[in-house]
């Protein structure tokens, strides 16, 4: 009776867990499965589609388009994400200080652009950008100067860096501010006691506090950055010269799969992101975690 007790009480824990485990197999686990499973065929007109095995890798590896869009993504990630965190973590500390004159409409400011959808700000900012209309072309106007085009191939992927830091400093800066609310302020009390600054409470007590919090913000900002494509895709349209059908690998593939019909070889771009993009955010995780302990 004690065995059969023992096993119901198993098979209840799985009752309640089957939910969840249901759906995550057909959102998560299905999708990746048949997309290794595309990436290994290939479409032909003639004989149809036929198994290739890692061919398509072994095109990605050789395809300079890919890698031209992966670089520059790279790129992107090296410069935005930390001036992004950066501001965030200033926002946060100086709404945290409560020596910020009106912080509560302060903090409300700063999050509220996270509100606004991608496409929405994208074509907002790129109605801005453009010298042709907009605000670059009324400030043109009314200085009597030429400004920079800052749709051009040359400034285009820093426009969409100020787009994307918009919309994501409030967002990092609240995960910033959750976790100061919850370092004892009996810490801070103790510190300025024995007579520290202000300066060196944030970078004794309060950044080493929040540890755990940056290495977070740091690993969903380059998950954020390698998934680049609500704002190339938009702006795509009012700079056509400078954003490409592979701007960006997400674009790339999105483009091969529903402009090229290669639905395998996206596929296998696809793949090969999503395999980079979780590599490089362990290591971030580990090396974080590791300064942490």
């Amino acid at each position: 009776m004690r065995a059969a007790r023992h096993a119901r009480g198993r098979w209840t824990g799985w009752g309640f867990l089957a939910p969840f485990m249901i759906v995550f197999a057909l959102v998560f686990l299905a999708p990746i499965v048949y997309s290794i499973y595309l990436s290994l065929f290939r479409s032909q007109l003639v004989g149809g589609t036929a198994f290739v095995g890692l061919d398509n890798y072994l095109r990605a590896f050789g395809d300079g388009a890919f890698w031209q869009g992966l670089g520059r993504v790279v790129l992107f990630l090296a410069i935005q994400v930390p001036v992004m965190l950066a501001i965030s973590l200033i926002a946060a500390l100086a709404i945290d200080s409560g020596r910020l004159y009106g912080r509560n409409f302060f903090r409300i400011a700063i999050f509220l652009p996270y509100a606004v959808p991608a496409v929405v700000a994208s074509f907002m900012w790129g109605f801005m950008y453009g010298n042709r209309f907009g605000l670059v072309r009324n400030l043109e106007d009314f200085l009597g100067v030429q400004l920079p085009d800052l749709l051009s191939p040359d400034l285009i992927l820093a426009s969409i860096g100020n787009v994307v830091t918009w919309e994501f400093v409030g967002y990092n800066m609240l995960i910033f501010y959750s976790a100061l609310r919850v370092v004892p302020t009996s810490l801070y009390e103790a510190a300025a006691i024995d007579g520290a600054s202000q300066f060196r409470i944030i970078r004794a007590i309060k950044i080493p506090a929040i540890r755990g919090s940056l290495v977070v913000a740091t690993i969903f900002s380059i998950i954020g950055s390698f998934q680049l494509f609500n704002e190339p895709s938009i702006m795509s349209s009012l700079a056509p010269n400078a954003i490409t059908t592979s701007f960006t690998p997400n674009l790339y593939a999105y483009n091969l799969a529903f402009a090229g019909q290669q639905l395998n070889y996206s596929a296998t771009v696809a793949i090969i992101m999503g395999l980079i993009t979780m590599v490089i955010a362990y290591v971030v995780q580990l090396r974080g975690m590791r300064k942490a302990d």
